[in-house]
């Protein structure tokens, strides 16, 4: 194990060590990522042990003669990176000429700049007691009834820093403070148990200890635990063709995989067809395509500071910016970086992105978010005489050409003629993504509009679980399969 002088590291030198063992290629770049998570948790009132990770180290990329390398390491002395260059330089030289595309192709323009993720409350300015103080007394509040048989509180805080160096001359430094809060109970009586959920790992965002009253974290756990209470005995969802509207945190899900994972250039242009599966949408479709109604505006906007997946540069050292991805029901462009970019000859976004420093980046949404509509909730409840709403999601499925898929949600309510009447447990619907959207009736309006992130976005060989956000109002679709559970 390294010593603390080692870890502490000097950002300059690594630059200037860098500079004097980068491999003589045509391009080379070196990625820094320092990534430190502490878990705090209190379950059945009683306090878990606190889990603290740290983990850091750099991957050299190396562009030559056409051919495309990576090295990656965590032994960060000159010795070490001197070698990681080595190995990405030959796998450069193996690949020249047998490379999808030739990366003499691919911009390498110097980019220079910072980012940081603005914080008004620092998690370390609350010391590890008072936390543990505040979590076991929201635990203590989610044991409402005896029916409740396991109830939890739980913060995840996460920093992370990294640091692109290019041959070229350019140096990008990003730092940032993400925390996912989440309470959770689960109730039982005889044969039916029954989990509900205050964010379910949907409610990360970027930022500090001020996320937690903005979410209402400290409010949440008597409506969690009552929730959960009244699903035992509530009846299974009803069955058949009707409206459908889903809240915020479903709406996450359903941007993420019927729309966001679709419209990754990457797996469009074959590269996850062997892990992932493929997309139902082909390059020709851009431009042209009715994605969904006329209702429908997705962008990608990774500038949304709060979010989960904001930053100022992607892996790659694009300059990061909104861009509309389906506007007005038609698609746009894809989700692409420059490589695929470059790959497919069109526009794409900024989102190059790795989960770590023993990664490539590749192409993966960040910020994916439904733009607010002008309905309010209530208005989109008064258009339904016969429906289900929805909330939270607990199960999903989508075949391997992210078109067909099936979703189950912790929480629901029948709305028969304008109104939201009782509470039905397990309620699931299913669609075709090519045509859900397109029955896209009404979009919620900012007072509905919701900013939410996952830290738990898998995909890659080998896989990558990286961060993402979507944000997004309440939203309301016409003739849905719905169905109740088992």
């Amino acid at each position: 194990m390294r010593d603390v002088q080692e870890r502490k590291f000097n950002k300059e030198q690594l630059q200037k060590q860098f500079q004097e063992v980068a491999p003589k290629a045509d391009f080379a770049s070196l990625r820094f990522v320092r990534e430190k998570n502490e878990t705090i948790s209190v379950r059945q009132d009683v306090v878990q042990p606190v889990s603290i990770s740290e983990d850091m180290g750099v991957m050299i990329t190396v562009h030559d003669g056409g051919g495309t390398g990576y090295a990656a390491t965590s032994d960060l002395s000159t010795g070490g990176l001197q070698r990681a260059g080595e190995q990405a330089l030959a796998w450069a030289k193996r690949t020249a000429g047998k490379s999808v595309l030739d990366s003499r192709k691919i911009p390498n323009e110097p980019v220079n700049g910072e980012y940081e993720t603005p914080v008004k409350k620092a998690w370390e300015s609350v010391s590890l007691e008072e936390k543990i103080g505040f979590l076991k007394k929201e635990c203590s509040r989610l044991k409402i009834d005896d029916r409740i048989v396991d109830w939890e509180a739980q913060l995840w805080n996460s920093e992370v820093e990294t640091f692109l160096i290019g041959s070229n001359g350019g140096v990008l430094r990003q730092r940032f403070h993400m925390l996912v809060p989440d309470l959770r109970s689960t109730a039982n009586d005889g044969n039916e148990t029954i989990n509900r959920t205050f964010g379910g790992f949907r409610l990360g965002r970027q930022g500090g200890l001020e996320i937690l009253d903005d979410l209402d974290f400290f409010t949440s756990a008597p409506r969690v635990s009552s929730e959960a209470i009244e699903l035992l005995d509530a009846p299974n969802c009803p069955t058949g063709k009707m409206d459908l509207i889903l809240a915020p945190d479903q709406m996450i899900l359903q941007i993420d995989e019927s729309s966001g994972h679709p419209l990754e250039l990457g797996r469009i242009l074959g590269d996850e067809r062997n892990y992932a599966g493929t997309s139902f949408v082909t390059k020709d479709m851009f431009g042209s395509y009715r994605y969904g109604s006329d209702l429908l505006n997705i962008t990608f906007d990774p500038t949304k500071k709060e979010e989960m997946a904001s930053y100022g540069f992607d892996d790659d050292g694009t300059p990061a910016k909104k861009e509309f991805i389906i506007r007005e029901g038609i698609l746009e462009r894809p989700l692409g970086g420059t490589i695929s970019q470059t790959r497919a000859d069109m526009d794409g976004v900024a989102n190059s992105r790795a989960n770590s420093w023993n990664r490539p980046p590749i192409d993966r949404m960040a910020n994916l978010n439904l733009e607010p509509g002008t309905t309010s909730f209530e208005d989109m409840v008064k258009s339904v005489e016969n429906g289900v709403y929805m909330e939270a999601n607990c199960s999903w499925s989508i075949d391997d050409s992210r078109n067909k898929f099936q979703f189950g949600c912790e929480y629901g309510r029948v709305i028969e003629n304008g109104e939201l009447k009782g509470v039905v447990k397990k309620p699931n619907y299913r669609g075709i993504s090519a045509t859900f959207w397109r029955n896209l009736k009404a979009v919620g309006d900012e007072k509905s509009f919701k900013v939410m992130g996952t830290p738990y976005c898998g995909k890659g060989e080998p896989n990558q679980v990286i961060r993402v956000g979507h944000a997004s109002p309440a939203a309301l679709f016409s003739d849905v399969d719905v169905f109740g559970g088992a």
